[in-house]
């Protein structure tokens, strides 16, 4: 893919940007929001709440909410780069490894398509935070579906 294939066309960016901030109500209640997004590739933020605090122990981030930045990294963002507006994406399977505990700071997940089909896309995701950006606190892959407007 060259420089030029790789940007992505900046209706279909701004389109994305805003499906992603204000029409999916999860999204607004994490306060995700993208950071970076390209053809193909995507990155979010999750801000850091104490609310989001699964062990109080340790402490760490739950890991329910490190799953759902991956997933949203990929679903919300990097598959719907390569897709037309309309085109919708939902999720077959994650595959979650955690890798270390997830700090009380802001996590970042950097999503990356594999392949995409006409009917299913393929992602690597990692989770990192900010401090530590060599660090991954977890790595997935997943498997979306994909639904374009021309098969409805």
């Amino acid at each position: 893919m060259t420089a030029k294939q790789k940007v992505l066309d900046p209706a279909m960016r701004g389109e994305i940007e805003r499906f992603f901030a204000e029409e999916i109500p999860f999204n607004r209640y994490l306060g995700l929001r993208l950071v970076s997004l390209e053809r193909g590739v995507a990155t979010l933020l999750l801000p850091f709440k104490p609310e989001l605090v699964g062990d109080p122990m340790r402490p760490a981030l739950h890991g329910g909410v490190i799953a759902a930045a991956l997933d949203t990294a990929v679903g919300g963002a990097a598959v719907f780069s390569e897709l037309g507006v309309g085109d919708r994406v939902s999720t077959v399977d994650i595959r979650v490894d955690y890798l270390r505990p997830g700090r009380l700071e802001d996590l970042y997940a950097e999503a990356t398509i594999k392949r995409v089909g006409n009917r299913m896309g393929v992602t690597a995701i990692r989770a990192f935070h900010e401090s530590d950006p060599e660090q991954s606190v977890a790595e997935a892959m997943a498997v979306y579906n994909i639904r374009r407007v021309q098969d409805r």
